[in-house]
């Protein structure tokens, strides 16, 4: 079981819908959906139930599920956290001048006069 699909699942879980899901966690809705997708398939269960309005409940498998995964996300470390913090700011290249569009004359260049 991937962790970011376990995150998705338990937003779904507390959010009880998968666009409000997909908001609390910063992505598409498609992606929650997918990653709830990939979770049944690999237990071969139906984790959660979508009635007319959107709204989701959870199967029994899904409260157990739910109740696994929160101990297995606290125990994985943060993923922004992991990520390292930026590199040496790089110094601007040229001498500060405007970009050469094409068919425009050269900002840097007089033009010839008469």
């Amino acid at each position: 079981m991937d962790i970011t699909d376990l995150r998705h699942f338990l937003a779904v879980a507390d959010e009880t819908h998968y666009s409000r899901a997909a908001n609390a966690q910063h992505v598409s809705k498609a992606t929650v959906h997918a990653s709830v997708a990939r979770l049944q398939e690999e237990l071969g269960e139906v984790l959660v139930d979508v009635d007319e309005e959107g709204e989701i409940t959870l199967t029994e498998a899904g409260v157990a599920l739910r109740n696994r995964a929160r101990t297995i996300v606290a125990k994985a470390p943060d993923p922004v956290a992991a990520k390292k913090a930026g590199g040496k700011a790089k110094a601007s290249k040229g001498k500060g001048r405007a970009p050469v569009v094409k068919g425009e004359p050269k900002p840097y260049k007089k033009r010839q006069g008469r």
